[in-house]
Formats: structure tokens, C-alpha cells, sequence
């Protein structure tokens, strides 16, 4: 008897292990079956955001890039075809928002990337009115008034400088000036009742000083009693009291109340993380809340009548990053999406409960099981500081075929490397590029005293970060040690160059997108509508009109280009007001001299990033063809040495 049962038994383990043993041969690792994606194809994902409903809620507006470069359109709220409202093929258009009463629209638009942006209305018969005209002068949209009767917005018209407050009428559309910003604030918005501006004084890039300024007796009231981070969010909707967000006395931002008629203060919101916005819908019914959570966000709707979150809609590996409500507040609109897959649209009846989703944003070619997703990892740096870090880990890559990989750097300084959808990067990664995006100190989202870590610091222990990240990667038994690359855009350009300039075997080859490579050139020519905020950045990076500059020299690649050894190719958009294209001229030239390969990429109609899709995919193209030659090194014919100048059809 005993005997039969462990027959019983081993008849059951073999029938389960030849059950698994077809299951799977039946379903095969992803890794075998896995195609490898042109650019055109990655480039296919669509990019919607936006979305404004209609003053009757049946329609949304948003903004795509469908057409290959950002355009406006309308979509019905139960879901159908996307209608196109505009159809530039030159700057592109990013839409504002319906009129609150009709179906007349606002958008904005700038010259090729150039940032000085105008307000322009499209009235019912499809015709388009500049309504900020200004020449050489940026004009940027707040809020509608309350009463639906006029928009406020700013515009630096009269001191390029400064950004001052206007309200423009709807009947006229002539604007009257509501504040003279003499003294250099960053305006954050404008009471309900009209009464009140919330000001801010950058004191450092961490720190600033919040105002609360009277438009009727032109007194201003300080709110932050200790020096810190603070930031306007919003006003109550009876206009009593104002919302900011703080980090006075703690390393991560929490949300504050400050009562107008007395003064005081109490902590509204606190989480483990930075509370990076939050602001109360139309009628006061719910207050949304964004929160900064290891990379990605988290939204929380509160029901002000109840004080409890609200339930939002589960998906499995995506989250939702962004929502908006209609004026009724009966319906809300978002965004789901994460590392793996672009960001749908997506309609939410807060009764029903009933959703509809509005996009299919990823390319029919590409199948979403070959995208990657995302690991956050932490590795202690140099000196045993923490540096947290976005892996994406090739579907191919194994101990048995090990990988090239690359260290990401993103712009700044103070950004931060998020779990969000980037078609490069799936891009590379597709075609067995492992990545590591760094967040090296200095970066925002870690608490205040990891932001403030590389100030007056850079290109040391900020790049330090950057080569431990490396050897993180070299430690991963399915990575090639010996090729791991640096690619980063606008900060994390320069952060490629001080690595191929004063580390200079640490990284086999560099990917500078639109990077500073002088320092004292950059700070001097800033763009004018910075003012307000150049003595911060200089406390954070050094005065280059001061003794400073020395440091400043030391620390600017461009100046010790004969140190450069390894492959670069150089990305730049010739309108990039921040990064001037001289800086991208004089590196390359500077570096070809050493009998380097270098390879200039340079955009006429782009300017700080690409976001023309036919440059995009010319970009990224480049990217890869050169990383296959001279990292991957598995083609027998290298690039040229050369220059490729993407012209627009104007120039």
C-alpha cells in the first residue's frame, strides 16, 4: 500500500513537470522571439497631452505629434478619430485650453525652439489671432478669470527681464497691465477674488522667499518664516487663505496653509516624499495632489466633503501620471502610462465609474512584451553616499551574451531621471544597449540636502557618481565591462564631456546632446527672461563675471580638449537659446584636433531637444549607427568622420 502511494505520487510530479516542460516549449522567452525595432518604427509612438473639455464635456482638446511635429486636435470624450485643428509643419503648437463658455481655443506657439512663445486664439471659423504680438517678447498663459470674462497670463513686452501680469478682456482682447514687476519675482498666480498675488524670490536654486502682495494697498507680506523651499500651489476658492508648498525643517516638501485675515499657518499634507503640486478643481469639490515617489508620480483626489482619497483607476505596470477635471467636476480626464509604454489618454465618469480610453499611443508594429520595463537600484557611491538609479536591462542580455551598456545623465542641473516612457532609450535598449539612468547628487526628488550636494561642485563628485554607476553596470554579470558609454542631454551633455575630458578612460565612448562645455559662456548668456533667477544659479554654479571664473575655466571641458580620447558624436539645435551652438562647435572642433572620431549632428529648426519627429529619427539613427561602430563594434565599416546638417525647408 505504501508502495502505491508513492507511485500515486511520483505519477503526479512527473505529470506536473511534463505539464510545465509544455508550457514552456509552448511560450518561448521573450529574448528568442524578440525583434529588433527601427527608428521610424519607435518614432511611430504617438505623444498626446493636454486635454481640455469642451464647455458641454463632449469633446477634449489636445495636443500630438501625429502629424510628425505637435499640432492641436479635438476628440469626442466617448472616444473616435482625432480631428485636427491645426496644421503647422514648422513650430509646433501646443494647445491651452477651450474658452470657458464656447468652443473658441487658445494655443501657443515659439519660432523652431526658440522659447519666446505668443498667446494666439482660434476662433469658431478656424482663423488664428496673435493676441501677444510682441515682438522679441515671451507671453505665457496663467489662468481664466473666474467670472469667464478675461485669462490672466505674463510677458516680459516691457523689460525682457521680467515677466509682468496682465489680464487680457475677452470682449476686446486689449490687456491691462495688473503688476509691474520691477523687482524681479516669479509671479505664481492671482487670488479668486482677484485681491492677491503669491511672489517668490529665489534666494538659491533650493531656496526662496514667498510674498503675499495686496493689488489694492500694493503691500507685500513675507510667508515663509525660515529660509527654504517654497513654492505657491493654490488659493482656497473663497479666497481666504493661500496653499504653498515647504521643506522648512525637513528634507522633502509638505503642503501648508496660510489664513490671510490672521496670519497663520498649519501643515496641510506630509508625505515620505516631495509633494511637487497640488491645486483644487473648479467648484472646490476635490484637491489633487501630485507627489514625487522614488521617480514617478503619485496623485492622490481628495473629497473635500469627506476628507478621503478617492478610488482611481488600477492598471498592471503602468500608473497614472497626470489628471484634469472637467468644470462640472463630474468627469475626469488622465494619462496611465510608465517606463514600458507611452501614455494613454483616457475618459473618467466619477458616478459610473465607467472609463473609456481614448489612444493607442504605441505603435501597432511593436509588440509591448519586447519593451522593457524598468528596476529602480541604489549603489553607494565613492564616498558611500547613496545614488539611486533607473535600470533597463536588455531582453537579450545574459551572462552568455553579455551586453554594451551606457550611463544616462539628465539635464539641469537639479533634474532628475524619471519613470517615464522614452522612446531612445527603448530604442537602444531593443538593440541590446543596457542603460543606467543616474540620479547623481545634485539631483531633485532625494531630499533637500542630496539637491544640494554638488553646489559650487560640479564636474567632481557629481561625475564621481557617474563613474561609480559605471562600475555598478560593470558588475552585472549579463554587461560587458569593457563597453560602457556616457550619454546625456543639456547637464548631463556636459556631464559626457567632463567625463571624456577629466576621467578620461572610464568611458569608452560619449553621447553629448546639446551639453555645456563652457561655463563661463553659458552663465554670461543666459536667456534675459531668467533675470530672476540668475543670482541663485550663480550661487549654485559660481559668478563668471567674478573670481569665480577661474573655477568656472577649470571645470569647462572646452578648455582641455586635448585630454579627449574616446569616440563622441555631438547633437545640437542651431535656435537652442540656452546652450548656444557655438558651444557644440568649438568642442567638436576642439576634440577633432586630438584625431578623435567625432560625428556633429546639427538641427537648423531645433532648439534646446528635438521634437520634430523627422529629426528625431535622424538623431537617434546617428546615435545608434554610431554606438554600433564604436561601442558595440560589430560593423566592419566605421562612420565617417563628418558633419550632418539637418536642414528645415525654409532655411
Amino acid at each position: 500500500m505504501v508502495n502505491m502511494k508513492k507511485l500515486i505520487v511520483l505519477l503526479i510530479a512527473v505529470t506536473i513537470w511534463s505539464c510545465k516542460q509544455e508550457k514552456n516549449q509552448t511560450k518561448p522567452n521573450i529574448a528568442e522571439t524578440l525583434e529588433t525595432y527601427t527608428i521610424k518604427q519607435m518614432m511611430d509612438n504617438e505623444s498626446v497631452f493636454g486635454g481640455s473639455f469642451s464647455p458641454d464635456k463632449s469633446k477634449l482638446l489636445v495636443t500630438s505629434n501625429r502629424s510628425g511635429i505637435y499640432n492641436m486636435y479635438t476628440v469626442a470624450s466617448s472616444g473616435g478619430d482625432f480631428v485636427p485643428v491645426t496644421a503647422s509643419d514648422s513650430s509646433s503648437v501646443f494647445s491651452i485650453s477651450y474658452f470657458p463658455e464656447d468652443e473658441r481655443m487658445l494655443f501657443e506657439m515659439d519660432n523652431n525652439g526658440d522659447e519666446i512663445y505668443h498667446i494666439y486664439l482660434m476662433d469658431g471659423e478656424g482663423t488664428h489671432t496673435d493676441l501677444t504680438p510682441y515682438e522679441g517678447a515671451r507671453s505665457i498663459f496663467y489662468v481664466w478669470a473666474d467670472d469667464n470674462k478675461s485669462f490672466f497670463f505674463t510677458s516680459n513686452k516691457r523689460d525682457k527681464r521680467y515677466m509682468d501680469l496682465y489680464e487680457m478682456d475677452l470682449e476686446s482682447f486689449s490687456p491691462t497691465l495688473l503688476y509691474q514687476n520691477d523687482e524681479g519675482y516669479d509671479i505664481g498666480g492671482i487670488s479668486h477674488d482677484k485681491k492677491y498675488l503669491p511672489l517668490s524670490k529665489a534666494i538659491n536654486t533650493n531656496d526662496s522667499d514667498m510674498f503675499l502682495y495686496s493689488l489694492e494697498d500694493k503691500s507685500a507680506t513675507k510667508i515663509n518664516p525660515n529660509q527654504s523651499a517654497n513654492s505657491y500651489e493654490d488659493f482656497s476658492k473663497d479666497s481666504s487663505a493661500l496653499y504653498y508648498t515647504t521643506d522648512d525643517g525637513a528634507e522633502f516638501c509638505y503642503l501648508m496653509k496660510y489664513n490671510i485675515a490672521d496670519g497663520s499657518r498649519e501643515k496641510v499634507m506630509e508625505r515620505n516624499w516631495d509633494i511637487v503640486g497640488s491645486y483644487f478643481t473648479e467648484n472646490g469639490t476635490y484637491q489633487v495632489t501630485y507627489i514625487n515617489e522614488d521617480a514617478k508620480n503619485v496623485i492622490e483626489v481628495k473629497d473635500m466633503d469627506t476628507g478621503e482619497n478617492i478610488e482611481l483607476p488600477k492598471f498592471d505596470k503602468m500608473s497614472i501620471t497626470n489628471v484634469g477635471f472637467s468644470r462640472d467636476e463630474k468627469t475626469m480626464r488622465f494619462y496611465a502610462g510608465g517606463s514600458n509604454t507611452p501614455s494613454n489618454l483616457f475618459v473618467y465618469d466619477l458616478e459610473t465609474k465607467e472609463q473609456n480610453q481614448l489612444t493607442n499611443v504605441l505603435n501597432p508594429e511593436i509588440e509591448g512584451e519586447h519593451l522593457v520595463t524598468a528596476e529602480v537600484i541604489r549603489f553607494n557611491s565613492f564616498d558611500g553616499v547613496e545614488i539611486p538609479a533607473i535600470y533597463y536591462k536588455p531582453h537579450q542580455a545574459s551572462t552568455e551574451n553579455k551586453v554594451p551598456a551606457l550611463v544616462w545623465v539628465h539635464g539641469g542641473p537639479g533634474g532628475q531621471s524619471r519613470q517615464n516612457f522614452s522612446s531612445l532609450i527603448q530604442y537602444m535598449v531593443n538593440h541590446g544597449y543596457a542603460i543606467l539612468a543616474v540620479n547623481n547628487r545634485g539631483s531633485s526628488g532625494y531630499g533637500k540636502t542630496f539637491y544640494q550636494m554638488d553646489d559650487l561642485n560640479h564636474g567632481d563628485k557629481d561625475l564621481k557618481d557617474c563613474v561609480e554607476g559605471k562600475n555598478w553596470l560593470a558588475q552585472q554579470a549579463e554587461i560587458d565591462s569593457e563597453k560602457i558609454g556616457i550619454i546625456g542631454g543639456s547637464y548631463g551633455g556636459y556631464m559626457t564631456m567632463a567625463a571624456l575630458t577629466y576621467t578620461p578612460e572610464e568611458f569608452a565612448v560619449g553621447v553629448n546632446l546639446f551639453g555645456v562645455t563652457n561655463w563661463i559662456r553659458t552663465l554670461r548668456s543666459i536667456p534675459p527672461w531668467w533675470e530672476s533667477f540668475k543670482d541663485a544659479l550663480y550661487k549654485e554654479l559660481g559668478d563668471p563675471n567674478s573670481a569665480d571664473s577661474v573655477r568656472l575655466r577649470k571645470i569647462s571641458p572646452l578648455f582641455h580638449t586635448d585630454k579627449v580620447t574616446k569616440p563622441l558624436i555631438v547633437l545640437q539645435g542651431a535656435q537652442d537659446p540656452r546652450v548656444l551652438q557655438v558651444e557644440s562647435d568649438e568642442i567638436v572642433a576642439g576634440v577633432r584636433k586630438n584625431g578623435v572620431p567625432v560625428e556633429y549632428v546639427l538641427f537648423e529648426d531645433e532648439g534646446h531637444g528635438f521634437i520634430k519627429k523627422e529629426n528625431q529619427i535622424e538623431a537617434y539613427s546617428k546615435i545608434l549607427e554610431f554606438l554600433d561602430v564604436y561601442l558595440k563594434q560589430d560593423k566592419g565599416t566605421p562612420i565617417n568622420d563628418c558633419e550632418t546638417m539637418k536642414m528645415n525647408s525654409d532655411s
